[in-house]
């Protein structure tokens, strides 16, 4: 079983690996991150089972990293890492996600443990998708006046056809047929045709529900790669999957959550 610690303190983020070792020792620690993007990016390359999420962490917050996860195809379980007081507490326990309180005891890891040893099982209906149980726990957290990020934006009625886009000073409309692949930055997504690359401000969660997804596959938490362009797949010589493309030099890494769509090829 592999897991992901993230906090901004690395003195505490120590100390529950720490404790984790004595309770779970079956447990093997994969990633450690101190902010909320650099979570996301390891969630991606690694793939844990179990995420250890600080709650209140620069760039992203704890609870802004879940609202992102919700989407994913295969969600990590989350534990919360939390000071808050008793009210939000509460909005915890009734979830399917636990919580624990800093700095963690030993007593109170063992029960998260053993609560999540039970979910993890391959028998367990709630093991399976874990998403269920996270939206459940953003809602009940909106409910209770804690502020979390939007998880599930509302899908638009058709695919998208066109792309109106910037390029350098101009205002570009490209059709979504050009479109050889997206990728998010910082700020902006890139899309990418045969003559060169625009932006929009428009995010790749957004962005995917607005595309056919027979026509265009997401690879990558920040990647969406058209079908019609991937030429093959090769494993790198750290062992990742990247899509090639046709007629491109640069190759695209596959995140671990999305490898299913190549089986095969």
């Amino acid at each position: 079983m592999r897991a992901l610690i993230a906090d901004d303190e690395a003195h505490l983020r120590e100390y529950l690996e720490s404790q984790l070792k004595t309770v779970w020792p079956e447990l093997r620690v994969v990633a450690r991150a101190a902010n909320g993007i650099e979570t996301l990016r390891m969630i991606d390359e690694e793939s844990p089972e179990v995420v250890f999420l600080d709650i209140r962490m620069p760039g992203l917050t704890g609870l802004e990293v879940a609202a992102k996860l919700v989407d994913s195809p295969k969600p990590p379980h989350i534990v919360f890492v939390t000071a808050y007081d008793q009210y939000a507490v509460e909005a915890f326990e009734h979830s399917a996600v636990d919580y624990l309180l800093k700095p963690a005891n030993i007593e109170r890891l063992e029960k998260t443990v053993a609560k999540l040893k039970v979910r993890l099982k391959p028998a367990s209906a709630e093991g399976a998708v874990p998403a269920a149980a996270l939206q459940a726990l953003l809602a009940q957290l909106a409910a209770g006046g804690v502020p979390v990020a939007s998880a599930a934006p509302a899908p638009v009625a058709a695919p998208l056809q066109w792309i109106r886009a910037t390029h350098g000073e101009e205002t570009r409309l490209i059709p979504i047929d050009d479109v050889i692949y997206f990728q998010s930055n910082d700020k902006y997504t890139s899309v990418f045709v045969a003559d060169g690359e625009s932006l929009i401000r428009t995010p790749i969660s957004k962005l995917r529900e607005q595309l056919d997804d027979q026509q265009f596959w997401q690879i990558h938490r920040s990647v969406i790669v058209a079908a019609r362009h991937v030429a093959g797949t090769r494993q790198d010589f750290r062992g990742r999957l990247m899509v090639q493309l046709k007629g491109r030099p640069e190759q695209l890494v596959v995140s671990r959550n999305y490898v299913d769509l190549f089986r095969g090829m």
